[in-house]
């Protein structure tokens, strides 16, 4: 993995971190390929960094750049892949501009003081859910006393959600018995029988039920409105290169919206042949999950149907903030407005 070119030893030594830590798992970064006309010395290139690795879920920013929105707005992008908090990191030092983790890593980074904001909402509501057979005898909360239930860490977002689902419903977190299970073997454990539900992402959901087997969930976004994930970039880089974030986040924006206006399809198959390539066999669960979930769910809301997409909802934000402190996520509260950069 090549990051730009910086000519100090901490940066290199920064670099050859990342690189040991979390860039070698995702082998299938591939150099970017825009057939942009507007030619490359023309542009300011930028690099982001994603949670994860490369998966269709992310062809709002392929297709940014495969289509030229980037370049319309003076940008060549380049993508890399790392783990959250490694992520908010990496933007603070300066080593990538951008950085698209979820949002609760970036609300632990900003009660650490680390100087990074957000700057596009890019994902409405959370992805959390519990998620449970179709056939248990679990058919609404109060159902899940006395149950085994999964989740992959006592320091996740997903065990946070379970607090408040259980809290909001008269119980506590001693009236369930938690196994904590890592990402790897969360949903096998699940349609094994090991546990009664899971705690993980609603998106698992649909892959189960596409792979035939039938499962349900309860909406952690229902009892703690969240974002999944967001884009952010450092302080220091927000206030000397205003002109290019705004340009960024335009052409983030004309790419969802070019999505969304019947373009799924395209979307996902330009991914998967430029970016995703090990995920060829999941176009058609991406592409359903993209219009069931990311169309309707994450990247609109009735927020952005007034503010527009990426539009940051303050109240929502001190809500999240203020719940990661009850809970202690963050060990003081912030204001959202210290957070959010628009």
């Amino acid at each position: 993995m090549k990051l730009k070119k910086k000519n100090t030893l901490l940066l290199s030594l920064l670099v050859l971190s990342m690189v040991v830590l979390v860039g070698c798992s995702n082998k299938t970064t591939p150099e970017n390929t825009s057939d942009s006309k507007t030619k490359s010395d023309e542009l300011t290139t930028v690099s982001i960094q994603i949670d994860g690795a490369a998966v269709p879920y992310y062809a709002p920013l392929y297709l940014a750049q495969e289509k030229g929105y980037f370049a319309e707005e003076g940008l060549n992008v380049e993508f890399y892949y790392a783990a959250a908090a490694d992520i908010v990191k990496n933007v603070a030092a300066g080593n990538v501009e951008f950085g698209f983790p979820n949002a609760d890593s970036v609300i632990l980074a900003k009660s650490q003081e680390i100087p990074v904001k957000v700057v596009h909402t890019t994902y409405q509501n959370g992805l959390g859910a519990t998620i449970f057979p179709a056939e248990s005898n679990i058919k609404e909360p109060a159902d899940l006393a006395g149950k085994k239930i999964a989740v992959t860490s006592y320091g996740s977002p997903n065990y946070i959600q379970l607090q408040v689902l259980l809290a909001k419903n008269g119980m506590s977190i001693d009236d369930v018995n938690v196994e904590i299970i890592g990402t790897g073997a969360i949903l096998n454990a699940l349609t094994t029988g090991e546990v009664d539900a899971i705690v993980f992402s609603m998106l698992r959901t649909i892959e189960l039920n596409e792979s035939g087997f039938a499962a349900e969930e309860f909406r952690s976004d229902d009892y703690l409105p969240s974002f999944g994930n967001v884009l952010i970039s450092s302080d220091d880089y927000i206030n000397k290169n205003p002109e290019l974030v705004k340009g960024f986040k335009k052409a983030l924006n004309k790419s969802i919206e070019y999505i969304i206006d019947g373009h799924v399809d395209e979307a996902v198959d330009l991914s998967i042949e430029k970016y995703a390539t090990t995920a060829s066999d999941k176009r058609d669960i991406s592409i359903q999950i993209i219009n069931e979930i990311f169309v309707p769910y994450l990247w609109q809301s009735d927020y952005t149907k007034e503010h527009g997409i990426g539009a940051s909802d303050l109240n929502r934000w001190d809500n999240l903030i203020s719940v990661s402190n009850e809970y202690k996520i963050i060990d003081s509260e912030f204001p959202a407005t210290d957070l959010i950069y628009e």
